[in-house]
């Protein structure tokens, strides 16, 4: 796609991969370039430097700032507001909610990453029609730590649990849950995309472990392999194949794509001075040998505690800035990107391959596009055999009976659709004398079948699906619904659902006529029986019917194969 006169937004923009997107894309003089990261301080550091770096540009630069997993009404002015949200009740419930409970409106409005995504934040100048996601959203899940949550909460229940405030330790658990956390994630960005019109949503991922193994020697002092890491990488691979999914659904962006650098990603600065670690200068401490604690003083060898002597000076050294990992000394660089160790990749050539795909050129990098060529999809085989199970599925229907839904496809919907469209079957046989009546005359004869026929009966309500009677105020039920309403899995008996069946039916009767009298191309996949036998009856199949609805109705049809 052309980039020119477009709005980008790039999370993560203040990275090192961030940094060197931003770059790139202004070469091709984007309309708006919207910047997000996590800091105030460092998105308009970002666009400081751009501006410094394209004096020229036309393309306006705009800075934005905050926790993208969280409600935009819980930003702070600096950016980073989960400490302040997890420490404040209300707010900590509520996150819990926005994580673990439904879907809905609410959540989607309010959330920050929606908001960028949409334009709808104060001095935007629209949606984004491009989307770059630098963010390393394994490493941000996978560090909030269930493991040191959940151990805290097991000591809780083993040592003084009716002292704690239950409530707090267990939304503090939830909370941290990861796969939660990264499912809401994706349904929001890709809600928000939709809703935006986005045409191209490019994510920058990682292999979690820099291309290393399970033998990788870096962790932060855990067990080998660590399990925050093993965590982090399991959710790098399953945002890929969320990202392969948001690929394969209709509506969304039409370019999808994801690169996933495998190597130690470097470098941004290479200098002198202080040594910091997460905003905080290392202070020097001394501990002279007159100092010396004990090895059997059993408090000595605790992590934490009041040792040392304060010097009143911080760290300085010689460092490499490689961006989110941190400043690394010379000795600390040349270890982890030796032959044979993480080695290392530059931000510019990620950059790059991201912005050439962009534009609609083939990289060789694309995840997604790789997962694609990989994936094995259905076979001419299985198309064949499909004839055959089906036949041998008739003959056994013959001898014993229709076999109609039994609840373990899922969901309730689909059953229900299947025993509304049998008994349209049973009582009229073809749609087409459906059709001769009128929905109140359909819904007392199909009500009628069901309380003559107790064996169909019990069959429905057995399985979890009720029956909705046509006057839309009694149930016929058994121990067990499975859906709450009549739209996910009630057998509907009403004249207002007989009317849409009637649309459905007019519907595919009309399919019938293109298909069977008219173009016969392979335009058409011709999925009823009948088309495939080019022939014009319009009896009712049952299956295919409700697939035909997941297609055409609920926008659930698979497009790549």
């Amino acid at each position: 796609m052309d980039i020119r006169g477009k709005n980008a937004l790039v999370l993560g923009g203040f990275g090192l991969v961030g940094s060197a997107v931003c770059r790139e894309l202004l070469v091709h003089e984007p309309a708006q370039l919207v910047v997000a990261s996590l800091f105030k301080g460092e998105a308009e550091q970002a666009i400081a430097e751009l501006k410094q770096g394209f004096p020229n540009t036309k393309t306006e630069l705009i800075p934005a700032w905050g926790d993208v997993f969280l409600r935009a009404e819980w930003q702070n002015e600096e950016g980073f507001a989960r400490p302040g949200v997890l420490a404040d009740p209300q707010k900590r419930h509520r996150l819990v909610h926005d994580i673990v409970g439904e879907m809905d409106d609410d959540v989607l409005e309010s959330s920050l990453l929606a908001q960028l995504i949409e334009g709808r934040a104060k001095g935007f100048g629209g949606p984004a029609d491009i989307v770059v996601d630098c963010i390393n959203t394994s490493t941000a899940v996978a560090y909030q730590n269930i493991y040191a949550w959940a151990n805290k909460l097991q000591d809780v229940i083993e040592h003084n649990g009716a002292d704690t405030n239950w409530p707090e330790e267990v939304e503090h658990l939830l909370a941290s849950l990861y796969i939660p956390q990264l499912v809401r994630h994706i349904q929001i960005l890709h809600e928000a995309m939709i809703r935006a019109g986005t045409t191209a949503y490019f994510k920058v991922g990682t292999s979690g472990t820099g291309g290393m193994g399970l033998n990788i020697p870096y962790t932060h002092g855990e067990e080998k392999p660590s399990r925050v890491l093993m965590s982090k990488a399991a959710l790098a691979g399953a945002q890929t194949l969320l990202t392969f999914l948001m690929a394969r659904t209709p509506g969304g962006p039409t370019i999808v794509k994801e690169v996933k650098p495998s190597a130690l990603i470097a470098w941004k600065e290479i200098g002198y001075g202080p040594i910091r670690r997460g905003g905080r200068d290392f202070q020097l401490y001394d501990c002279p040998p007159d100092a010396a604690v004990w090895i059997k003083d059993e408090d000595s060898l605790s992590f934490y505690g009041e040792f040392g002597a304060d010097t009143g000076e911080t760290l300085e050294a010689v460092y490499i800035n490689t961006g989110e990992n941190g400043l690394f000394a010379a000795g600390d660089f040349t270890a982890i990107t030796a032959l044979g160790q993480m080695e290392f990749v530059t931000p510019e050539e990620i950059a790059a391959n991201v912005v050439h795909e962009i534009r609609g050129g083939n990289t060789g990098r694309d995840i997604i596009a790789a997962l694609d060529g990989s994936v094995m999809g259905p076979t001419f085989r299985a198309g064949t055999l499909r004839e055959a199970a089906l036949t041998r599925l008739r003959q056994l229907e013959a001898e014993h009976g229709e076999s109609i839904a039994f609840e373990i496809l899922g969901p309730p919907r689909m059953s229900k659709l299947m025993y509304e469209a049998f008994l349209f079957k049973q009582v009229y046989g073809t749609m087409g004398a459906a059709l001769q009546d009128k929905p109140q005359a359909a819904a007392e004869k199909l009500e009628a079948l069901v309380s003559a026929n107790a064996a169909l009966r019990q069959q429905i309500i057995s399985i979890g699906l009720p029956i909705l009677l046509s006057d839309g105020e009694r149930l016929l039920r058994g121990p067990q619904i499975k859906s709450e309403d009549a739209h996910n899995g009630w057998v509907d008996l009403t004249p207002e659902n007989m009317s849409r069946w009637r649309e459905r039916m007019q519907a595919i009767r009309a399919m019938f006529a293109d298909q069977s009298m008219g173009d016969s191309s392979s335009r058409y996949d011709r999925v009823f029986p009948t088309l495939r036998e080019w022939a014009a009856d319009d009896r009712f199949e049952v299956g295919e019917m409700a697939a035909w609805v997941a297609m055409y109705e609920d926008q659930g049809r698979r497009w790549k194969r």
